[in-house]
């Protein structure tokens, strides 16, 4: 796939570019001093601007920050505010094929649900009654979406997922023994949420299980009954989230914390990698460690 440095700068916002406009990129890299070719695109953040005088070939995007005596010659320059955030944007517009809408033969979609326009659903997804599927969503392989799930816009769900299905609940009946206690609730994931591969989001016991607009979550995460995640905030791979937790907006769960039911974290927040969150979050506050102790204002 090749395409014109032109047609790039004129897909995104740049304050300046240098170098040849005619030329090609035809491969995407990291930067590398190594890298003798010149039809390949890359970006480099301020921190690693000593590598610039030594990369002597390619185009890549920069900063507004950083000083002329970095540059070198042979190089192409896009230069922007945000160059890992233009690097995303021209990898999103222009290099990634777009999902086509597909229903697999091998999907097994209630005739209740309701779907709906440019919609993607891998092989050997289970879509149970009375879900609702938005415009523009994807449901990679082997994701199972259990009965009354409700799903937004513009949402993406990896590949081998349980969304929907009964949480861990229980009480002991009159001889000790556990008995489930029944989940009648449902979840609903809002516009432009997604999430990666090997996650379960479980059904609320009563009411329901709420991702709100535009929540990341990675692979391998848990997100237990009655769980709500605010606005624009990320959930990364191996972290446990337990029943009735309440996750504000912009908030930051990083690998492998564990928060213990029905805590909540506030708004602008951040526990730490491996946190073991056992007490209130406010807001704009960092915790970390076991149990997660707080360490900071942001």
């Amino acid at each position: 796939m090749k395409i014109k440095i032109i047609d790039v700068l004129n897909t995104i916002n740049h304050t300046n570019y240098k170098g040849d406009k005619l030329g090609e990129i035809s491969e995407i890299i990291q930067l590398n001093p190594e890298n003798t070719k010149q039809d390949i695109l890359c970006w480099c953040s301020d921190k690693n601007k000593e590598l610039l005088p030594l990369v002597k070939s390619g185009t890549i995007i920069i900063s507004n920050k950083i000083e002329e005596n970095y540059l070198n010659s042979n190089c192409n320059y896009i230069i922007v505010e945000n160059p890992r955030r233009t690097f995303q944007e021209v990898l999103s517009k222009l290099f990634v094929e777009k999902i086509q809408a597909k229903i697999s033969e091998t999907a097994r979609i209630d005739k209740s649900v309701k779907l709906g326009k440019i919609i993607f659903i891998g092989e050997n997804v289970v879509i149970e009654k009375n879900c609702e599927i938005g415009d523009n969503t994807v449901i990679q392989h082997n994701t199972s979406i259990f009965k009354d799930t409700i799903i937004g816009k513009d949402v993406v769900i990896g590949a081998n997922n349980t969304i929907g299905g009964i949480g861990f609940g229980y009480e002991k009946d009159e001889n000790g023994d556990f008995q489930l206690i029944p989940h009648i609730g449902n979840v609903v994931l809002k516009d432009n949420v997604e999430i990666g591969n090997n996650t379960t989001i479980d059904r609320a016991v009563l009411g329901s299980t709420i991702l709100e607009e535009n929540v990341k979550i990675d692979n391998l995460v848990h997100i237990a009954h009655g769980v709500k995640i605010g606005r624009n905030s990320v959930i990364i791979a191996n972290s446990m989230i337990a029943g009735s937790v309440k996750i504000g907006e912009n908030t930051w769960v990083a690998p492998s914390a564990s928060v213990l039911n029905q805590k909540s974290i506030g708004d602008n927040s951040l526990v730490g990698m491996g946190a073991v969150v056992l007490k209130d979050v406010g807001n704009n506050e960092v915790v970390a460690g076991s149990p997660a102790k707080f360490l900071k204002k942001i």
